[in-house]
Protein backbone atom coordinates (compact mmCIF):
# COMPACT_ATOMS: atom_id res chain seq x y z
CA UNK A 1 0.00 0.00 0.00
CA UNK A 2 3.08 2.38 -0.20
CA UNK A 3 3.27 5.34 -2.53
CA UNK A 4 6.55 5.60 -3.83
CA UNK A 5 6.18 9.30 -5.06
CA UNK A 6 9.44 10.42 -7.23
CA UNK A 7 11.08 7.74 -5.48
CA UNK A 8 11.20 9.66 -2.13
CA UNK A 9 12.16 8.17 1.35
CA UNK A 10 10.59 9.65 4.95
CA UNK A 11 13.51 11.57 6.51
CA UNK A 12 15.45 10.16 9.50
CA UNK A 13 12.82 11.24 12.15
CA UNK A 14 9.42 11.46 9.59
CA UNK A 15 9.02 14.42 11.31
CA UNK A 16 9.13 18.12 10.61
CA UNK A 17 12.45 18.91 11.71
CA UNK A 18 13.70 16.68 9.31
CA UNK A 19 13.54 20.02 7.35
CA UNK A 20 16.91 21.48 8.15
CA UNK A 21 16.01 24.81 9.83
CA UNK A 22 13.08 24.40 12.15
CA UNK A 23 12.26 23.43 15.51
CA UNK A 24 9.12 22.23 16.89
CA UNK A 25 7.42 22.37 20.39
CA UNK A 26 4.60 22.09 22.38
CA UNK A 27 2.88 22.81 24.92
CA UNK A 28 -0.59 22.01 27.77
CA UNK A 29 -2.28 24.08 29.57
CA UNK A 30 -2.85 23.08 32.90
CA UNK A 31 -4.97 19.97 33.75
CA UNK A 32 -6.60 21.81 36.54
CA UNK A 33 -7.79 25.19 33.93
CA UNK A 34 -11.39 23.43 33.39
CA UNK A 35 -13.01 20.05 33.67
CA UNK A 36 -12.12 18.43 29.97
CA UNK A 37 -8.80 17.13 28.06
CA UNK A 38 -6.87 20.53 28.57
CA UNK A 39 -5.81 22.13 25.52
CA UNK A 40 -2.40 23.37 23.86
CA UNK A 41 0.07 25.20 21.40
CA UNK A 42 2.18 23.63 18.59
CA UNK A 43 4.74 26.39 17.77
CA UNK A 44 7.40 25.74 14.74
CA UNK A 45 9.93 28.23 15.03
CA UNK A 46 12.18 28.67 12.49
CA UNK A 47 15.53 30.80 14.47
CA UNK A 48 17.13 31.88 11.16
CA UNK A 49 13.94 33.05 9.56
CA UNK A 50 12.11 31.37 6.54
CA UNK A 51 10.15 32.37 3.79
CA UNK A 52 6.36 31.90 4.01
CA UNK A 53 3.27 31.71 2.59
CA UNK A 54 -0.22 30.71 3.40
CA UNK A 55 -3.38 29.46 1.48
CA UNK A 56 -6.79 29.48 3.91
CA UNK A 57 -10.01 27.32 2.21
CA UNK A 58 -11.85 26.46 4.94
CA UNK A 59 -14.90 29.01 5.26
CA UNK A 60 -14.81 29.65 9.55
CA UNK A 61 -10.99 30.51 9.94
CA UNK A 62 -9.13 31.88 13.12
CA UNK A 63 -6.42 33.56 12.25
CA UNK A 64 -3.60 35.72 12.96
CA UNK A 65 -0.61 37.79 10.57
CA UNK A 66 -1.71 35.97 7.30
CA UNK A 67 -2.05 39.14 5.11
CA UNK A 68 1.32 40.26 5.41
CA UNK A 69 2.10 36.60 4.17
CA UNK A 70 0.75 37.23 0.30
CA UNK A 71 3.88 37.49 -1.92
CA UNK A 72 2.60 41.28 -2.77
CA UNK A 73 3.43 42.53 0.66
CA UNK A 74 6.56 43.55 2.19
CA UNK A 75 7.85 40.90 4.90
CA UNK A 76 9.68 38.17 3.38
CA UNK A 77 10.59 36.20 6.54
CA UNK A 78 8.95 34.50 9.75
CA UNK A 79 10.50 33.63 13.31
CA UNK A 80 7.10 30.80 14.07
CA UNK A 81 3.73 29.57 13.04
CA UNK A 82 2.08 29.17 16.07
CA UNK A 83 -0.87 26.29 15.93
CA UNK A 84 -3.27 26.80 18.95
CA UNK A 85 -6.47 25.12 20.47
CA UNK A 86 -9.21 27.35 22.45
CA UNK A 87 -10.46 29.02 19.55
CA UNK A 88 -10.34 32.68 18.97
CA UNK A 89 -9.11 32.92 22.55
CA UNK A 90 -6.04 30.57 21.31
CA UNK A 91 -4.57 33.13 19.18
CA UNK A 92 -2.37 35.20 22.16
CA UNK A 93 -0.56 32.02 22.29
CA UNK A 94 1.27 33.82 19.10
CA UNK A 95 1.94 37.02 21.48
CA UNK A 96 4.05 35.11 24.04
CA UNK A 97 5.63 33.00 21.76
CA UNK A 98 6.02 36.81 20.20
CA UNK A 99 7.45 37.66 23.54
CA UNK A 100 10.00 34.46 24.05
CA UNK A 101 11.84 34.88 20.63
CA UNK A 102 12.26 38.63 21.62
CA UNK A 103 14.00 37.41 24.80
CA UNK A 104 16.18 35.30 22.45
CA UNK A 105 17.04 38.22 19.97
CA UNK A 106 15.00 36.61 17.24
CA UNK A 107 12.70 38.47 15.39
CA UNK A 108 12.96 41.35 12.22
CA UNK A 109 15.05 44.15 12.48
CA UNK A 110 12.77 47.03 12.19
CA UNK A 111 15.18 49.84 12.84
CA UNK A 112 17.85 47.84 10.16
CA UNK A 113 20.74 46.84 11.39
CA UNK A 114 22.19 50.13 12.88
CA UNK A 115 19.99 49.47 15.76
CA UNK A 116 19.68 45.51 15.89
CA UNK A 117 18.25 45.41 19.50
CA UNK A 118 14.90 46.35 17.81
CA UNK A 119 13.19 43.50 17.06
CA UNK A 120 9.45 42.66 16.13
CA UNK A 121 9.42 38.72 15.46
CA UNK A 122 6.95 37.34 12.92
CA UNK A 123 4.70 34.96 14.03
CA UNK A 124 1.86 33.96 11.97
CA UNK A 125 -0.91 31.67 13.28
CA UNK A 126 -4.15 29.57 13.22
CA UNK A 127 -6.18 27.88 15.79
CA UNK A 128 -8.84 24.99 15.99
CA UNK A 129 -12.19 24.85 17.80
CA UNK A 130 -11.57 22.30 20.31
CA UNK A 131 -13.16 24.01 23.36
CA UNK A 132 -16.20 21.66 23.82
CA UNK A 133 -13.37 18.63 24.75
CA UNK A 134 -10.81 20.60 26.25
CA UNK A 135 -12.96 22.07 28.44
CA UNK A 136 -14.73 25.91 28.18
CA UNK A 137 -11.80 27.44 29.97
CA UNK A 138 -9.09 25.48 28.64
CA UNK A 139 -7.82 28.44 26.54
CA UNK A 140 -4.06 28.54 25.45
CA UNK A 141 -2.28 32.10 26.36
CA UNK A 142 0.42 33.94 26.58
CA UNK A 143 2.63 31.19 28.82
CA UNK A 144 1.77 28.38 26.65
CA UNK A 145 2.69 30.12 23.34
CA UNK A 146 6.19 30.87 25.21
CA UNK A 147 6.59 27.52 26.81
CA UNK A 148 6.28 25.92 22.91
CA UNK A 149 8.87 27.98 21.74
CA UNK A 150 10.82 26.86 24.94
CA UNK A 151 10.08 23.32 24.21
CA UNK A 152 10.63 23.82 20.22
CA UNK A 153 14.25 25.89 21.28
CA UNK A 154 15.19 23.76 24.49
CA UNK A 155 13.42 20.58 24.73
CA UNK A 156 14.90 18.62 21.58
CA UNK A 157 12.23 15.33 21.81
CA UNK A 158 9.97 17.03 19.54
CA UNK A 159 10.48 15.36 16.18
CA UNK A 160 10.62 11.26 16.24
CA UNK A 161 11.55 8.54 17.63
CA UNK A 162 14.38 6.80 14.81
CA UNK A 163 15.69 4.79 17.27
CA UNK A 164 12.33 2.68 18.15
CA UNK A 165 11.89 0.73 15.55
CA UNK A 166 15.84 0.10 13.76
CA UNK A 167 14.15 -2.14 11.04
CA UNK A 168 11.72 0.41 9.51
CA UNK A 169 11.03 3.89 9.09
CA UNK A 170 10.96 6.05 12.33
CA UNK A 171 7.60 6.75 13.94
CA UNK A 172 6.96 10.16 14.75
CA UNK A 173 5.71 11.85 17.59
CA UNK A 174 1.93 11.81 16.85
CA UNK A 175 -1.66 12.00 18.48
CA UNK A 176 -2.95 14.13 21.88
CA UNK A 177 0.30 16.67 22.20
CA UNK A 178 0.31 20.22 21.82
CA UNK A 179 -2.84 21.98 19.73
CA UNK A 180 -3.90 18.20 19.18
CA UNK A 181 -4.62 17.25 22.69
CA UNK A 182 -8.33 18.17 22.34
CA UNK A 183 -8.62 18.18 18.55
CA UNK A 184 -11.35 15.78 17.68
CA UNK A 185 -12.00 14.06 13.41
CA UNK A 186 -15.10 13.64 12.60
CA UNK A 187 -16.80 11.24 14.99
CA UNK A 188 -12.87 10.09 16.40
CA UNK A 189 -10.58 11.53 18.10
CA UNK A 190 -8.23 13.57 16.26
CA UNK A 191 -4.62 14.83 17.36
CA UNK A 192 -0.87 16.28 16.16
CA UNK A 193 0.68 14.35 13.41
CA UNK A 194 3.67 14.98 11.10
CA UNK A 195 5.73 13.09 8.25
CA UNK A 196 8.68 13.40 6.06
CA UNK A 197 9.92 12.73 2.63
CA UNK A 198 13.65 13.00 0.96
CA UNK A 199 14.41 13.08 -2.93
CA UNK A 200 16.74 10.40 -3.91
CA UNK A 201 20.52 11.61 -4.84
CA UNK A 202 19.99 11.59 -8.33
CA UNK A 203 22.39 13.14 -10.95
CA UNK A 204 20.57 16.55 -13.12
CA UNK A 205 17.25 15.58 -10.89
CA UNK A 206 15.83 19.88 -10.16
CA UNK A 207 15.33 18.58 -6.48
CA UNK A 208 17.50 16.06 -5.58
CA UNK A 209 18.36 15.87 -2.50
CA UNK A 210 15.65 18.16 -0.83
CA UNK A 211 13.25 17.66 2.10
CA UNK A 212 9.69 18.02 2.21
CA UNK A 213 7.75 17.66 5.60
CA UNK A 214 4.46 18.01 7.46
CA UNK A 215 2.91 19.02 10.49
CA UNK A 216 -0.82 18.65 10.81
CA UNK A 217 -3.94 18.83 13.80
CA UNK A 218 -6.63 16.96 12.52
CA UNK A 219 -9.72 18.53 14.01
CA UNK A 220 -12.35 18.25 10.63
CA UNK A 221 -16.19 18.52 10.63
CA UNK A 222 -15.46 15.62 7.39
CA UNK A 223 -14.66 11.84 8.50
CA UNK A 224 -11.03 11.13 8.66
CA UNK A 225 -12.14 6.90 7.34
CA UNK A 226 -13.95 5.19 5.00
CA UNK A 227 -16.72 3.96 6.67
CA UNK A 228 -17.43 0.96 4.28
CA UNK A 229 -14.11 -0.38 5.11
CA UNK A 230 -13.30 1.45 8.56
CA UNK A 231 -9.54 2.28 7.66
CA UNK A 232 -8.13 5.49 7.00
CA UNK A 233 -8.57 7.49 4.01
CA UNK A 234 -4.92 8.34 3.32
CA UNK A 235 -3.65 5.47 4.11
CA UNK A 236 -2.50 4.40 0.64
CA UNK A 237 -0.62 7.60 0.65
CA UNK A 238 1.77 5.31 3.33
CA UNK A 239 5.71 5.28 2.59
CA UNK A 240 7.72 2.97 3.10
CA UNK A 241 5.08 1.24 5.52
CA UNK A 242 5.33 3.96 8.55
CA UNK A 243 2.03 3.20 9.50
CA UNK A 244 3.03 -0.35 10.69
CA UNK A 245 3.92 0.81 13.96
CA UNK A 246 0.25 1.17 14.90
CA UNK A 247 -0.32 -2.55 14.11
CA UNK A 248 -1.17 -2.35 10.68
CA UNK A 249 0.94 -5.62 9.72
CA UNK A 250 -1.13 -8.13 8.60
CA UNK A 251 -1.38 -7.23 4.76
CA UNK A 252 -2.45 -9.24 2.02
CA UNK A 253 -0.28 -9.79 -1.13
CA UNK A 254 -1.47 -6.27 -2.74
CA UNK A 255 -0.80 -4.09 0.73
CA UNK A 256 -4.32 -4.14 2.14
CA UNK A 257 -5.53 -4.64 5.28
CA UNK A 258 -8.46 -6.98 4.74
CA UNK A 259 -8.96 -8.74 7.76
CA UNK A 260 -8.49 -5.81 10.20
CA UNK A 261 -11.00 -3.84 7.80
CA UNK A 262 -13.90 -5.96 8.13
CA UNK A 263 -13.19 -6.20 12.00
CA UNK A 264 -13.01 -2.44 11.85
CA UNK A 265 -16.39 -1.78 9.50
CA UNK A 266 -17.85 -3.83 11.82
CA UNK A 267 -16.80 -2.27 15.15
CA UNK A 268 -18.01 0.81 13.50
CA UNK A 269 -21.01 0.44 12.49
CA UNK A 270 -21.68 -1.38 16.14
CA UNK A 271 -21.17 1.83 17.57
CA UNK A 272 -22.98 3.90 15.25
CA UNK A 273 -20.17 6.16 14.09
CA UNK A 274 -21.29 8.18 10.79
CA UNK A 275 -17.37 9.07 10.73
CA UNK A 276 -18.64 13.13 10.75
CA UNK A 277 -20.01 15.83 13.20
CA UNK A 278 -22.66 18.08 11.41
CA UNK A 279 -24.04 20.56 13.88
CA UNK A 280 -27.68 20.79 13.68
CA UNK A 281 -29.13 23.56 12.20
CA UNK A 282 -29.98 25.59 15.10
CA UNK A 283 -26.04 25.40 16.11
CA UNK A 284 -24.73 26.18 12.69
CA UNK A 285 -23.84 29.73 13.62
CA UNK A 286 -20.13 29.31 14.36
CA UNK A 287 -17.16 27.54 12.38
CA UNK A 288 -16.61 24.68 15.11
CA UNK A 289 -14.20 22.42 13.22
CA UNK A 290 -10.53 22.91 11.43
CA UNK A 291 -7.38 20.91 10.12
CA UNK A 292 -4.28 23.28 10.37
CA UNK A 293 -0.88 22.78 9.84
CA UNK A 294 2.58 23.84 8.22
CA UNK A 295 4.33 22.18 5.21
CA UNK A 296 8.20 23.01 4.76
CA UNK A 297 10.89 22.15 2.89
CA UNK A 298 14.58 23.11 2.45
CA UNK A 299 14.23 24.08 -1.25
CA UNK A 300 15.01 27.73 -2.38
CA UNK A 301 11.48 28.74 -2.99
CA UNK A 302 10.52 32.34 -3.32
CA UNK A 303 7.35 33.71 -1.22
CA UNK A 304 4.75 33.28 -4.03
CA UNK A 305 6.31 29.67 -4.65
CA UNK A 306 5.45 28.78 -0.59
CA UNK A 307 2.04 30.02 -1.31
CA UNK A 308 1.78 27.71 -4.37
CA UNK A 309 2.94 24.88 -2.05
CA UNK A 310 0.35 25.54 0.86
CA UNK A 311 -2.43 25.69 -2.31
CA UNK A 312 -0.61 22.36 -3.65
CA UNK A 313 -0.61 20.69 -0.08
CA UNK A 314 -4.36 21.30 0.48
CA UNK A 315 -4.61 18.42 -1.51
CA UNK A 316 -3.58 16.11 0.93
CA UNK A 317 -5.63 17.80 3.10
CA UNK A 318 -9.15 17.07 0.91
CA UNK A 319 -7.63 12.81 -0.12
CA UNK A 320 -7.57 12.28 4.04
CA UNK A 321 -10.27 14.40 5.16
CA UNK A 322 -13.97 13.84 3.34
CA UNK A 323 -15.80 15.98 2.58
CA UNK A 324 -12.77 18.87 3.45
CA UNK A 325 -12.99 22.94 3.26
CA UNK A 326 -16.73 23.16 4.66
CA UNK A 327 -18.25 26.43 5.62
CA UNK A 328 -17.75 24.90 9.69
CA UNK A 329 -13.94 24.48 8.91
CA UNK A 330 -11.24 26.69 8.94
CA UNK A 331 -8.74 24.43 6.78
CA UNK A 332 -5.65 27.14 7.02
CA UNK A 333 -1.81 25.34 5.96
CA UNK A 334 1.18 27.54 5.78
CA UNK A 335 4.49 27.21 3.62
CA UNK A 336 8.15 27.81 5.14
CA UNK A 337 11.00 27.38 2.71
CA UNK A 338 14.26 27.15 5.18
CA UNK A 339 16.55 28.00 2.45
CA UNK A 340 19.35 31.20 2.96
CA UNK A 341 20.26 33.78 1.07
CA UNK A 342 18.29 35.84 -1.73
CA UNK A 343 16.64 33.45 -4.46
CA UNK A 344 14.30 33.76 -7.78
CA UNK A 345 13.06 30.31 -6.69
CA UNK A 346 13.41 26.94 -8.62
CA UNK A 347 11.95 26.01 -11.75
CA UNK A 348 8.48 24.44 -12.62
CA UNK A 349 9.67 21.18 -13.08
CA UNK A 350 11.04 21.38 -9.40
CA UNK A 351 7.96 23.27 -8.51
CA UNK A 352 5.41 20.58 -9.41
CA UNK A 353 7.48 18.02 -7.53
CA UNK A 354 7.77 19.19 -4.30
CA UNK A 355 4.21 20.33 -4.55
CA UNK A 356 3.25 17.00 -5.17
CA UNK A 357 5.30 15.52 -2.59
CA UNK A 358 4.00 17.95 0.29
CA UNK A 359 0.15 16.97 -0.22
CA UNK A 360 1.41 13.69 0.19
CA UNK A 361 3.30 14.44 3.46
CA UNK A 362 0.05 16.44 4.97
CA UNK A 363 -1.79 13.19 3.87
CA UNK A 364 0.03 11.02 6.00
CA UNK A 365 0.81 13.39 8.75
CA UNK A 366 -3.32 13.19 9.44
CA UNK A 367 -2.84 9.76 9.17
CA UNK A 368 -0.17 9.71 11.95
CA UNK A 369 -2.58 12.42 13.93
CA UNK A 370 -5.43 10.13 14.13
CA UNK A 371 -3.87 6.39 14.05
CA UNK A 372 -1.36 7.85 17.17
CA UNK A 373 -4.38 9.81 19.26
CA UNK A 374 -5.84 8.29 22.40
CA UNK A 375 -9.25 8.12 23.32
CA UNK A 376 -10.38 11.06 25.53
CA UNK A 377 -13.85 10.95 27.39
CA UNK A 378 -16.26 9.62 25.35
CA UNK A 379 -14.77 10.40 21.75
CA UNK A 380 -12.57 7.30 20.89
CA UNK A 381 -9.78 7.22 19.52
CA UNK A 382 -9.47 4.84 15.85
CA UNK A 383 -6.70 2.27 17.73
CA UNK A 384 -9.98 1.38 20.74
CA UNK A 385 -12.36 1.42 17.77
CA UNK A 386 -10.19 -0.85 16.22
CA UNK A 387 -9.42 -3.27 19.09
CA UNK A 388 -5.93 -1.98 18.71
CA UNK A 389 -4.89 0.23 22.17
CA UNK A 390 -2.62 -0.39 24.08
Amino acid sequence: MSTNLFGCHPGPANALTDVSGLRLGHAQTPMSSAPGAGSGVTTVVAPTGAVASVDVRGGGPGTRETDLLHPHNTVQRIHAVTLSGGSAYGLAAASGAMNELESRGIGFQVLGPQDPGKIVPIVPAAVIFDLPLAGWGARPGLAEGAAAVVDALDGGCSGGDATAHPQSVAAPLAGNIGAGTAASAGALKGGFGQASARFPQLEESPVAGYTVAAAMISNPQGAVFDPSAGLPWGLPAELHGEFSHYGLNDRDENGRVRPLERKVAEQMASLNLSGTKFPRPEESTTGLNTTIGVVATDAPLSKAQCQRLAMCAHDGLARAIRPAHMPFDGDTIFALSTATGETAGVNDVALTMLSAVAAQCVERAIVHSILGAESVGEVPSWRDVAGMGS
